[in-house]
C-alpha cells in the first residue's frame, strides 16, 4: 500500500462536493491507501477529497491510538438521522495542520454506508466517533472546520493556520 499526499487548505478540491462511487471495487486500493495515509499522518479519519479524489469515500478509526486498530471504510455514506442534542468538541484536521477548533455538532448520528465487501450497513455513532463521522462527511460536501465556526473564530483560526504554515516551511 501507499501513503498519499494530503491536500492542504485552501486547495480548491477541499471546497468541491464529491461524486458517488459507482462501484465499491473501484476504490479498494484507494481505501487501503487512505487508511495507510491516515495512520501515518497520524489521524483518526480521512476523506477522499483530502487526497485529491472527489469520491464519496472516507475512512476512520477513532480508537486506534488507545488500542488495536479498528478501521472503518465508508463508501457512499448517508447521514440518515441526527440527534437534536448538540455537543461541542475540539476538532483538528489533517488538511489544516496546526489548528484545533471547537465545533458544535449533533451529539449522535446514524450513518448508512457500503463497505469494501459491498455490504450496506447502518449504525449509530456517539461522542467522538459521531464528531469524526460528521467531520469526514463534511469533506464529502466540500466543507472544512473553518466553515463550521463563527466568522470571528474562523478569522482567528485562519491566522493561526497561516502562522503555522510560515513556521513549518
Amino acid at each position: 500500500m501507499a501513503v498519499l499526499p494530503i491536500r492542504a487548505w485552501p486547495d480548491p478540491v477541499l471546497s468541491a462536493p464529491a461524486a458517488p462511487v459507482a462501484a465499491p471495487r473501484d476504490v479498494e486500493t484507494l481505501a487501503r491507501d487512505m487508511l495507510d495515509t491516515m495512520y501515518a499522518a497520524p489521524g483518526r479519519g480521512l476523506a477522499a477529497p483530502q487526497v485529491g479524489v472527489l469520491a464519496r469515500l472516507f475512512v476512520m478509526d477513532t480508537t486506534w491510538k488507545e488500542g488495536a486498530r479498528d478501521p472503518l471504510v465508508c463508501i457512499n455514506p448517508d447521514i440518515v438521522a441526527l440527534s437534536e442534542e448538540m455537543a461541542t468538541m475540539s476538532e483538528g484536521c489533517l488538511s489544516i495542520k496546526g489548528v484545533s477548533l471547537d465545533v458544535t455538532r449533533p451529539a449522535w448520528v446514524d450513518l448508512a454506508w457500503t463497505d469494501l465487501q459491498r455490504v450496506r450497513h447502518q449504525r449509530r455513532f456517539e461522542g467522538f466517533a459521531a464528531a469524526c463521522v460528521q467531520h469526514e462527511y463534511d469533506h464529502l460536501e466540500g466543507r472544512v472546520t473553518f466553515d463550521r465556526v463563527s466568522p470571528t473564530a474562523r478569522a482567528a483560526a485562519v491566522a493561526t493556520y497561516e502562522t503555522y504554515l510560515e513556521t513549518t516551511r
